[in-house]
């Protein structure tokens, strides 16, 4: 792993940095540095509120999608509109459907079953297969919306056990930044898995703050979701003024909503006995209400032979650590 002087953790390198990350700022001020073209997408949700369908469809969701319904970030195509309050998603976490049982033990749980959506069932629907999931914006007008994913490590160690330089990443690195390569990398024209997931991390706060602003929705406005070079702690907190806009109330509850979430995760045996790699925070306001509940958890595994982790301690190796209350403490901060 690439070494730092700095104390703290990532699967790269990062600044031991807290964010003020609620911090009022200038809403004015703030606009014309914030991206406003929309590029990938990944948690459906229902903007108005108003589907009433009495099954989702595939057709609705691979071909005619709703004008009311809007992706944040990630991977198309994943979710639909099942009803009021509720959403499918697609299965994910491999076979075994890892996020299902995720869900379920959380759920069943009275320490954390308020920090996750509702889990209600399985479907298989026209051969595809859904988890039904509390949809989070019912019940709220028109809101504000920010995606956070969480942690300094946001890929399984797994995915970088392979040792073999992959000229297919060098190139994706040199688009990035030519400047990035070591000499010996340029020369091979090939780097790591590991090599280049922590090059990719560094583009983002991932590594200084421990978490990233993945994307967020204005009221009336298209997702702003080409964010993820929002790195420095003064673009972190002028991204995360715009999003609150003055409104000082909403802050404190925000607040005291993510100081719970804060609490009860580290209380849970469950988040002790497994890495939570990948999962977001999802922040929710309008003009009555806030809401906060972390989501996706298709990459959060038990860990082995009694193995534990505090989710706060740097990221060696082997050791399975993922910075997930570190970027909690960091954007509480």
């Amino acid at each position: 792993a690439t070494t730092c002087s700095s104390k703290h953790q990532c699967a790269c390198s990062v600044q031991n940095v807290h964010t003020d990350a609620l911090t009022d700022r200038s809403e004015s001020d703030l606009k014309t540095s914030i991206p406003r073209t929309p590029r990938s997408f990944r948690d459906t949700v229902d903007a108005n509120n108003a589907l009433d369908l009495t099954a989702p469809a595939s057709d609705i969701l691979l071909k005619n999608r709703q004008n009311s319904w809007f992706q944040l970030s990630g991977h198309p195509d994943c979710f639909a509109p099942a009803g009021p309050g509720t959403i499918w998603k697609k299965r994910s976490g491999g076979k075994e459907n890892a996020e299902r049982e995720v869900y379920e033990e959380l759920g069943s749980d009275p320490v954390t079953q308020d920090l996750v959506p509702r889990y209600f069932r399985e479907v298989d629907y026209h051969g595809e297969k859904f988890i039904e999931l509390q949809d989070l914006l019912h019940g709220f007008i028109d809101p504000h919306v920010m995606d956070v994913k969480m942690g300094t490590r946001t890929f399984l160690e797994s995915e970088v056990q392979k040792t073999n330089a992959r000229e297919d990443l060098y190139q994706k690195m040199v688009q990035v930044d030519p400047s990035a390569p070591t000499p010996e990398e340029h020369r091979q024209k090939a780097v790591t898995k590991l090599r280049y997931m922590q090059f990719r991390e560094q583009q983002s706060s991932t590594c200084s703050q421990g978490f990233r602003i993945e994307a967020m929705k204005f009221r009336g406005s298209l997702p702003v979701t080409d964010l993820k070079k929002v790195k420095s702690r003064e673009e972190v907190m002028a991204t995360i003024a715009l999003f609150l806009g003055g409104r000082e109330d909403t802050r404190q509850r925000l607040l005291e909503r993510l100081r719970d979430i804060r609490t009860k995760f580290e209380r849970s045996s469950y988040f002790r006995r497994h890495e939570v790699v990948g999962s977001s925070i999802f922040m929710i306001y309008d003009d009555t209400k806030v809401g906060a509940w972390i989501i996706d958890f298709a990459k959060t595994h038990p860990l082995p032979n009694g193995m534990t982790v505090d989710h706060k301690q740097p990221w060696v190796q082997g050791n399975r650590e993922d910075g997930f209350l570190f970027g909690l403490d960091s954007l509480i901060s």
